[in-house]
Parts: C-alpha cells; structure tokens; sequence
C-alpha cells in the first residue's frame, strides 16, 4: 500500500501541467502552493502558503516573489495542501491506492 508521501511524490515526476496534486514551489522569499488546473481553467492558481492569498501561476512562473498576488476570502497554500492530503488519505483508508 503507498503513503500519502509517495503518492504526492509520484505526482511531482509528471509535468506541472499533468499534476493532480497541489506542490510547493519558493522563489524570492515566498513559498506557495500550486493548485493543479482543473480542466475548465485557463490557468493554474498559486496560493500563500502562509496567507489567503494567489496569483495566476504564469505570473508565477514568470515574476516569483514579485508576481501580483490578490486576495482569496477562504483559501492559503495551507488549506489546499491540507485538503489534497486528506481526500488521499481518504482515498487510502477506503482501498483506492493499493
């Protein structure tokens, strides 16, 4: 049976744009968390880590630390993390990933 830990890391060895799973990514003194694009999106969403804050991960990509970010009511790069880790363990404990 595979661990939340290794699931995640699978993940990371497929392209940003072919992930499932959220990852963290710092430049410039900020840390966030890559929320993978759902396929009705344009863009993938950089979240905070620290903060309810994001940024369209072009920017991202392209400006690190310095990307614009805005405000987000209910999310940080935490809370996407922490509900991507728990759906797998979930996921885990009904036998999805054996």
């Amino acid at each position: 049976m595979m661990s939340v830990d290794e699931i995640f890391a699978e993940d990371r060895n497929s392209p940003p744009a072919e992930r499932s799973l959220p990852w963290e990514e710092s430049r410039g003194g900020v840390t966030v968390v890559v929320e993978p694009k759902p396929h009705w999106a344009e863009d993938m969403r950089a979240f905070r880590l620290d903060a309810r804050e994001y940024c369209r991960y072009a920017d991202w990509t392209a400006d690190g630390g310095r990307a614009r970010f805005y405000g987000h009511i209910d999310t940080s790069g935490d809370d996407v993390m922490m509900k991507a880790r728990t759906m797998i363990a979930r996921e885990i404990a009904d036998g999805f990933w054996d």
